[in-house]
């Protein structure tokens, strides 16, 4: 979580004013008969495009009790949206390098870097932020609960930057009422710069979080694109 807005995160421990109403879950893809199933049992699938992914998410049933903002001093503009067992939200890119102390995240480099994740690997070191893929999520606040919501620490996210897709977990957590930040291993899989200081994307990135799935570990890449790959054909599949 960036220290730059450590401030407004104070409201992650106000208790939710309404319980939300949630799509129906996804669940982890399992081999079906005459296809092969990679080690983890779930089948090989086709990659599911950039394109066919936005496709989905073009309109949005909000689930958020609001909106968020993407910036501390930025209007808000941005919902929360549930569909076909996913949640999902259109907004910037900020650079997280919290984690593990590495020659790309560290003080040196990043300013509001800390040495935490609320998520941590199965050793319980912190996530490692320029080696893993991770998405931020809000803390709890009025607007919304991800907890709730079906979203948990280690999740798969596919997150879409022009026609490039990226799979992700659920790495850390950030202040109550801002949105739009992921790790720097996933901004620099998605072509940005990912410095924390100068890098990211300032608009057009969607991020969609697959509800009630889990990579396990929660550091495994592989892991992560493989599920996700699975769910993210399930999403598209959906009406």
């Amino acid at each position: 979580m960036r220290s730059r807005t450590l401030a407004l995160a104070a409201a992650s421990g106000v208790a939710l004013l309404c319980a939300v109403a949630l799509p129906a879950t996804a669940q982890p893809a399992t081999a079906a008969a005459g296809r092969a199933a990679g080690p983890s049992g779930r089948t090989a699938v086709g990659r599911v495009g950039a394109a066919e992914l936005l496709a989905k998410v073009q309109t949005c049933a909000q689930i958020s009790h609001g909106k968020y903002r993407t910036d501390p001093k930025a209007e808000a503009t941005v919902p929360v949206c549930g569909k076909n067992g996913a949640v999902f939200w259109q907004a910037d890119l900020d650079v997280d390098c919290d984690g593990q102390a590495t020659t790309a995240c560290n003080k040196a480099t990043d300013p509001w870097f800390q040495p935490d994740t609320r998520f941590h690997q199965s050793n319980d070191k912190p996530l490692d932020a320029e080696k893993v893929p991770y998405v931020v999520v809000p803390n709890v606040s009025p607007l919304w609960n991800y907890s709730a919501a079906g979203i948990k620490g280690g999740g798969v996210a596919a997150v879409v930057y022009g026609d490039r897709v990226e799979y992700a977990v659920v790495g850390d957590t950030g202040p109550g009422s801002v949105i739009g930040e992921a790790s720097y291993a996933t901004a620099k899989a998605l072509g940005m710069d990912p410095s924390p200081k100068t890098g990211g994307a300032e608009s057009g990135v969607t991020y969609i979080l697959f509800q009630n799935s889990r990579a396990e570990p929660i550091e495994s890449h592989d892991e992560a694109v493989a599920l996700g790959q699975d769910l993210a054909q399930r999403f598209v599949a959906a009406n």
